[in-house]
């Protein structure tokens, strides 16, 4: 791994999926809960504190961060599913991150909350129609987002938190 940003590679979409690639994309976002909590098993609250690379964010605040925004991407789902093209508001994830909640939370009730979440969520992402996978919102920064682009992002999104926490965890050999 050469950079510890993007232990996964940098987000990449090319074409809207096909139905079976859609379903796998629909599994990464079902097993997020799971492996963050793996990911995170048997860490000490030091560790819990320890940066995942140089200027990164540190576990903690990794394992508040990803309930957090997929939150806001169940929510674009819905919006985007039940208006036509909204435009949702961005938010400041690195500023949610150095909140005072985040040192206050146990872990645990984050990790909670993304078993709820995901459970919501991914019922909702298998009955979805095919027609309902090119509705969109509008991001102010980002433009028109289709859902199947959506769905890509948050499938290489979690994927992409839980290797910050492994990787940190092999280069410490914790």
């Amino acid at each position: 791994m050469s950079d510890a940003r993007y232990p996964i590679g940098k987000f990449e979409f090319h074409n809207p999926p096909s139905p079976e690639e859609r379903a796998i994309l629909i599994n990464h976002i079902a097993e997020t809960p799971a492996k963050l909590r793996s990911a995170i098993q048997g860490l000490t609250s030091q560790q819990m504190e320890t940066p995942y690379r140089e200027g990164g964010w540190t576990v903690r605040q990794v394992a508040h961060h990803v309930p957090e925004s997929h939150m806001n991407a169940y929510i674009r789902f819905k919006l985007a599913l039940t208006e036509d093209e909204p435009t949702i508001k961005p938010y400041m994830e690195d500023r949610w991150a150095k909140l005072d909640d985040v040192q206050v939370t146990p872990v645990e009730i984050s990790l909670s909350l993304l078993d709820s979440l995901h459970e919501r969520w991914v019922r909702l992402l298998r009955v979805m129609k095919d027609q309902e996978w090119k509705r969109a919102f509008r991001h102010p920064e980002l433009g028109v987002v289709p859902l199947d682009k959506s769905l890509a992002l948050y499938s290489w999104h979690g994927r992409h938190h839980v290797a910050h926490v492994t990787e940190l965890r092999k280069r410490m050999n914790w």
